[in-house]
């Protein structure tokens, strides 16, 4: 049974929506055609990166509770406070996205440290005259391992997917969750406590 409507298969146009640029999408139609092999794309797109994912508390209950404005003024606080830190620590990416930030590094030890240094200066931005009378904290994913160097983040695939549920979804606020491939290359700092999280219900172990 043959597909009845059209498919957008152009890869100019594709680009326009800001998905993948215009190369990345000639490589994928290639890699469905047979004219390169998946090792091929991986060669050219794969590299390895840290990735520190940041999400806020509080969006919804307080756009909800307090107004739109007072949710995103709360969020400008946040990255008022964080992205001098991931400048500090040097990422070489940072992107926002509403209430998110993705940053990369280069190796997980910077991400992390960035991460603990972030949790330190909201608390005391939040402790500040400077902050709202409903502020933020963060909650942060970082991962390690190979990542394919496209998209708006230039971090996509499996280790990505990991850091950004931790971040997003599953650390609470001033909080850092790892990924097993993080904690292998960062399991020998005695500075930081690193407890394993494998309960059955859990997607994929991480380190707390």
């Amino acid at each position: 049974m043959t597909y009845p409507h059209p498919l957008l298969e152009d890869e100019e146009t594709l680009a326009t929506f800001q998905g993948w640029t215009e190369e990345v999408y000639r490589d994928f139609f290639k890699v469905q055609r047979g004219e390169i092999s998946h090792e091929e794309f991986g060669r050219k797109y794969y590299r390895d990166r840290a990735i520190l994912s940041v999400d806020m508390t509080g969006l919804t209950t307080s756009a909800m509770q307090h107004g739109e404005l007072q949710s995103l003024l709360r969020i400008l606080d946040a990255q008022k406070v964080a992205i001098p830190v991931l400048q500090d620590f040097g990422a070489e990416l940072i992107r926002c996205f509403a209430d998110d930030m993705v940053a990369l590094f280069v190796e997980p030890n910077a991400a992390l440290d960035a991460a603990l240094e972030i949790h330190r200066r909201v608390r005391l931005f939040n402790e500040s005259p400077l902050a709202s009378e409903f502020p933020t904290l963060c909650c942060v994913g970082v991962g390690f391992g190979k990542v394919l160097a496209i998209g708006p983040n230039l971090a996509q695939g499996d280790e990505m997917n990991r850091a950004s549920k931790l971040g997003e979804d599953i650390a609470r606020g001033n909080e850092t969750l790892i990924t097993e491939r993080a904690h292998a290359k960062m399991a020998h700092r005695a500075d930081v406590r690193f407890e394993l999280q494998d309960k059955d219900d859990l997607l994929f172990p991480f380190y707390r």
